[in-house]
């Protein structure tokens, strides 16, 4: 396995671990407040976090690969993509 780190958007960072026959992107998101949403499109990942305000804050990044599978627990993003 290995491990690169690379900006995500303009304030997050996120780690991208490289196994052999797929990468995970993994954010970790537990500062959010508020509700998080994840969609992937192809090889874009777009985050949506609603506070309890009503306001919103979105973000894209672009994903190393055309994205398989996405999870949020415990405040921890992972994205598997095709290797």
């Amino acid at each position: 396995m290995t491990t690169h780190q690379r900006r995500m958007g303009d304030e997050q960072f996120g780690r991208v671990y490289e196994y052999d026959d797929s990468l995970v992107v993994a954010l970790d998101l537990a500062d959010a407040e508020g509700e998080v949403a994840v969609d992937t499109v192809g090889e874009t990942a777009i985050v949506v976090v609603e506070n309890a305000d009503g306001t919103s804050t979105e973000t894209e990044f672009e994903l190393p690969g055309e994205a398989r599978e996405c999870s949020l627990t415990n405040g921890v993003l992972t994205i598997e993509v095709e290797a």
